[in-house]
């Protein structure tokens, strides 16, 4: 069946011509015409736009003039990436309109490498959230049980790719937004390393974290979508410089990669109140890395218990101060009031949910003056204390080995329901956000009432080939 192959299966077939372009898009599109009422994966469907496509790309790879891996591969991308021509909503009523004039640097060298893109995916609005269900454009529910939460905030694109609506797609990650959604929906998530893929046409919630990643069914196609988007751009100073990386590639060494690693395993996450059968998980992928010839040892993280309250002072802070250009006066959802400032009011009001909004006023309060010095100022002071402490861990260890999510998916309602514990959830994974470094989501396992649970791995900055080296021997399970 087309749309049980991976998103490196299905190009090699192409390129064989065992399989068309065309026929496999139409297979997509059939499973969204299945799924999507009942999942709500997507905002925005691209199918005039995506069979055109699709019949360019089919004479480019006939002609022999598309060889890549991802040549002729249906992808969706998350709706706060730019696409020329397709609306962008970021998820928001303030956004329901604007269709961008250009595509984000990651999306085009998709297309570039002759991906179609289907449609933009749901997701919590401006990426602010942790279930996909602060959407204005209502929630996604997750494919394993529609009464659960896909998670967030790239949930959209989790549940697509898990769903089979897509072979792979796009997330974005400030807090563990690509990581925790790939766990509850079952599919690889990874957060590259900050500055490793360019975040030009990202449309902004917290910069010093925003990272874009890919969400795919294994390790081999997120390998071979993270060569594709990632390597410097030039309109965006954060973006790196790296020759000659091909991610692909690495995984050459298959299970042999783990001989000799060094596996660190925080005892601080074993004390944050995760779920027995998500502790058990990191314990038999820990025993499974032992089997092929890491070592692997517990040890002393420290600073777990200020990750959280550090990222969303400066997450806050940050966001207040990048989307207060959503005024009504330049472009997005303009409501006329009685005079300007009526109308900054009511096109704030209406155009932004609770979520956001709460968000906002906290980074307005933390950034304001008088309560500047006392939190944000000391937020930055820990968060550079939490990557000294992460970067003299992997002075001893070459991973760190951890849970994504204290739970498998929670039932839909659940985080709003308490905000602040919904916030505390994030506590495995903003630590990567805080320090730039790359970490990564892996399926293993599934609960008692068949709930997918991921593991994550975190390295140091720039070792996403180790990161997903490991990776591919886990999944190997």
């Amino acid at each position: 069946m087309i749309l049980e192959l991976t998103a490196l299966e299905l190009s090699e077939k192409i390129r064989r011509g065992e399989i068309g372009v065309c026929e496999a898009l139409e297979a997509v599109f059939r499973r969204i015409d299945e799924r999507e009422d009942a999942l709500h994966c997507y905002i925005t469907l691209n199918r005039q736009q995506a069979l055109w496509e699709a019949r360019e790309v089919q004479k480019k790879v006939s002609s022999g003039k598309l060889t890549g891996p991802l040549a002729g591969v249906p992808i969706a991308v998350k709706d706060n990436l730019c696409t020329k021509g397709l609306r962008t909503t970021c998820g928001s009523r303030m956004l329901e309109s604007f269709v961008p004039p250009y595509d984000a640097t990651a999306v085009a060298r998709l297309r570039e490498a002759g991906a179609i893109l289907i449609g933009k995916t749901n997701m919590d609005e401006f990426a602010m959230g942790n279930a996909t269900e602060s959407s204005a454009f209502g929630c996604t529910k997750n494919p394993w049980d529609e009464a659960r939460s896909a998670g967030g905030s790239s949930g959209g694109s989790a549940a697509a790719v898990a769903a089979r609506e897509c072979f792979a797609a796009l997330g974005t990650d400030t807090g563990g937004s690509v990581r925790q959604p790939a766990s509850h929906c079952g599919v690889v998530g990874l957060k590259p390393t900050y500055g490793t893929v360019s975040r030009h046409g990202l449309i902004a919630y917290c910069s010093s974290m925003d990272q874009v990643g890919p969400v795919t069914k294994d390790v081999r196609d997120c390998a071979a979508l993270l060569t594709c988007i990632a390597g410097l751009d030039e309109r965006d100073a954060t973006s790196v410089r790296r020759e000659g990386v091909d991610y692909l590639a690495a995984l050459s060494k298959g299970g042999e990669a783990a001989l000799g690693l060094r596996i660190g395993i925080p005892r601080e996450y074993f004390d944050e109140g995760a779920d027995l059968e998500v502790l058990e998980a990191v314990r038999k992928a820990a025993r499974r890395l032992k089997e092929l010839g890491a070592v692997t040892e517990e040890f002393s993280l420290g600073l777990t218990e200020y990750v959280v309250p550090t990222y969303y002072t400066i997450a806050c802070g940050e966001a207040s101060s990048n989307l207060e250009r959503y005024d009504g006066m330049k472009y997005g959802l303009r409501v006329q009031g009685e005079g300007l400032n009526d109308t900054y009011l009511r096109t704030r009001t209406q155009g932004f949910g609770e979520e956001v909004k709460r968000r906002l006023l906290l980074g307005a309060f933390v950034l304001s003056e008088g309560f500047y010095d006392a939190y944000y100022l000391k937020a930055l002071k820990v968060r550079r204390k939490i990557r000294e402490t992460l970067t003299e861990a992997f002075r001893s260890y070459d991973l760190i080995l951890g849970p994504v999510a204290p739970t498998a998916a929670p039932l839909l309602g659940e985080a709003g329901k308490d905000p602040l514990k919904a916030w505390l959830a994030d506590v495995y994974t903003v630590s990567a956000n805080l320090t730039g470094m790359p970490a990564m989501s892996l399926p293993f396992g599934r609960t008692a009432k068949g709930l997918p649970v991921g593991v994550q791995l975190t390295a140091a900055p720039f070792q996403e080939e180790r990161l997903l080296q490991a990776g591919l021997a886990l999944s190997q399970e």
